[in-house]
């Protein structure tokens, strides 16, 4: 019922949401409390979001059965070539049973950069207000103080979207 009077979509029996895809800005004299996220990633290394102060990171939220993730996957890696060292990027895997289908996922799409591996999607609480607890996939673009700058729930629509996003935070 909640589905139908939001921007959100359904996808049958998947128990995902797909968003709208429509890129959300908040203003650096807007912007909360840095986020807070520890956990580790799909090989079981430790991960810490405040180790990545001091320049913008990209944390994109998927699930390895989820077709807007694969869809949007080559556009992510598109973005992180081009931005390079300049700025982070960090998947953000829920719903997966196992480490080794993200693995799989992460090999198949030759995804550059670390994924933090939370089944229960528990890891998604840092993101509360900001993003769609069932909405797959989502970004989320920090500042260099880990504040959200921009988000999007649902897939990103060009890898020129992302890129415009991440910009406005590299020139702050």
């Amino acid at each position: 019922m909640l589905a139908g009077c939001s921007s959100l979509s359904g996808t049958g029996d998947k128990g995902y949401i797909t968003g709208t895809g429509v890129p959300v800005e908040v203003s650096a004299k807007d912007r909360g409390a840095p986020l807070e996220l520890t956990g580790t990633d799909l090989e079981g290394k430790p991960v810490d979001l405040a180790d990545t102060r001091g320049k913008p990171v990209v944390v994109n939220v998927w699930w390895s059965q989820c077709d807007p993730c694969r869809v949007e996957q080559p556009d992510l890696n598109e973005a992180a070539a081009e931005l390079g060292d300049d700025v982070t990027f960090l998947g953000l895997n829920i719903r997966d049973a196992s480490a080794d289908q993200g693995l799989a996922y992460v090999r198949n799409f030759d995804v550059p950069y670390p994924s933090v591996y939370s089944p229960d999607g528990s890891a998604l609480l840092s993101f509360a207000g900001t993003l769609n607890p069932r909405s797959i996939p989502s970004t989320v673009v920090l500042d260099k103080k880990g504040r959200v700058a921009a988000s999007v729930q649902g897939r990103i629509p060009t890898t020129q979207t992302l890129l415009s996003l991440v910009d406005v935070v590299l020139d702050e």
